[in-house]
């Protein structure tokens, strides 16, 4: 059994037994609960710990464990809260498009869903050991600077090809993308966004008090011709764009209209949110250079990150952009929380700077060119009437339009398959049904496969 597993069911066991007792009553000694549930004394110290930091047990070195003071008392009134409906107002935050990244799948369904690889992809050791020398480093528990260590700046610096000094570290893509939202747009304005996109993206916008208004995609991605009318239409100001692995379409957009959108942005007066989430996911071929690259006139505030890459608790990324925005970015940062917590930077950087990192990003991307291929295949033999228009060349996601099958997710959950609705990826109305399919959240290629002819079973 998993020692975590084992530490948690201890604790449980503990918690029924401090129930059912007084205050100050003393625990049994560690040596007897090793006895008693047959357990390390290391479980039962961690077990310990986790119920001290709970506050439901004072441990006193050399006199043992007490059940701790309750801070209620018993028989008294429940809180009354309701005020706070009134000094709250209707600024309400909805979470619902990005909650089931988060929640776990029933158990034993096949897992397609959500926005972050499996934990056997992830560079386990490679992360280990860059935080342990982080860890060794005299001055990595100091102060950070509010803009991001400047080695750590460097990297993104060069993947990005622009300057150290147009970089701001962030706690990943999503607190960039809010903190992006709330910085270059005021509540109330109207944001333009590609139609599909991220769910994540819309709820970080609506959370600024942001409007977002869909732009439509074709196979190649966002329409320039459609952007320029929307922008004329709306007077918006910035623009929320994927140009690269788009999620969760998988599509490139193409040279010429990678020109165009910038073009159209800067005549029209507004900002190019880029999110280039996917940049390290590609499935072998190199991807095409950012729109900040080739930006000279701060249109393009760019975001990325090394989470998906890496980890979901490598909560590292960086935001680029040029002039006035960025200052208005950094002083956010700096009202926000001042700076991303130095150890995690040192480790970040640690990680990229090993030899271990280009190793795993090349494993990476031939395991998600094996699963997608795999489960591309698998949908059309046991899932033909899904339509997957596109095989992505990156990212982790199929796209596929489900004809009528409007609750084809919640159909696939009751079967055991866990799936993204597609609903959830528009800001407006949905002009089909669609669903996204995680090809790297699964175990391995043989549970897509599995996952494939579950949904067959469930849609024949």
């Amino acid at each position: 059994m998993h020692e975590s597993n084992t530490i948690e069911q201890l604790a449980a066991r503990l918690r029924t037994e401090i129930s059912g007792l007084p205050p100050g009553a003393r625990l049994p000694s560690a040596r007897e609960l090793v006895r008693r549930h047959g357990v390390s004394p290391v479980t039962v110290t961690r077990a310990f710990a986790l119920l001290s930091a709970e506050g439901a047990v004072v441990t006193r070195p050399g006199s043992g464990t007490f059940v701790a003071h309750r801070r209620g008392r018993p028989g008294a009134a429940a809180a009354d809260t309701s005020w706070q409906a009134v000094a709250l107002g209707d600024r309400s935050i909805d979470t619902a498009l990005v909650r089931h990244v988060l929640g776990p799948p029933p158990p034993g369904s096949v897992t397609m869903s959500g926005g972050y690889p499996h934990r056997s992809l992830h560079p386990v050791r490679a992360l280990a050991a860059a935080m342990a020398r982080a860890a060794r480093r005299p001055d990595a528990w100091d102060r950070a600077p509010v803009e991001g260590l400047a080695p750590l700046r460097a990297v993104f610096a060069r993947t990005a090809g622009v300057d150290p000094d147009d970089v701001l570290i962030t706690g990943g893509g999503q607190g960039a993308l809010s903190m992006a939202f709330r910085a270059m747009a005021a509540p109330g304005n109207q944001v333009l966004v590609e139609s599909p996109t991220y769910p994540g993206a819309l709820s970080a916008a609506r959370a600024a008090g942001l409007r977002p208004v869909p732009v439509p995609m074709d196979a190649d991605g966002l329409r320039p011709d459609l952007l320029a009318e929307t922008f004329a239409m709306t007077g918006a100001r910035l623009l929320y764009c994927q140009p690269t692995f788009h999620n969760p379409t998988g599509a490139v957009l193409p040279p010429d209209r990678r020109r165009q959108v910038v073009d159209v942005a800067r005549a029209s007066g507004a900002f190019v949110l880029e999110d280039d989430f996917a940049r390290l996911l590609g499935h072998g071929g190199p991807p095409p250079p950012p729109l900040v690259t080739d930006d000279q006139d701060g249109t393009v505030v760019y975001v990325t990150s090394l989470t998906k890459a890496a980890s979901p608790s490598l909560r590292v990324g960086a935001l680029v952009a040029r002039g006035p925005v960025m200052s208005r970015l950094r002083a956010t940062r700096l009202v926000d929380d001042f700076f991303v917590a130095r150890p995690l930077q040192e480790a970040a950087l640690e990680l990229v700077s090993s030899p271990a990192w280009d190793r795993h990003l090349r494993t990476l991307g031939a395991a998600l060119r094996e699963r997608c291929a795999a489960l591309a295949a698998a949908l059309a033999e046991h899932a033909p009437q899904w339509q997957v228009a596109r095989v992505p060349v990156g990212g982790l996601h199929l796209w596929a339009q489900t004809g009528r099958a409007h609750d084809a997710a919640e159909t696939a959950r009751r079967h055991g398959v866990a799936i993204d609705p597609g609903q959830d990826f528009f800001a407006a109305e949905a002009p089909g049904a669609f669903v996204r399919l995680s090809f790297a959240a699964a175990a391995d290629p043989s549970e897509l496969v599995d996952g494939a002819r579950r949904l067959g079973a469930a849609i024949g």
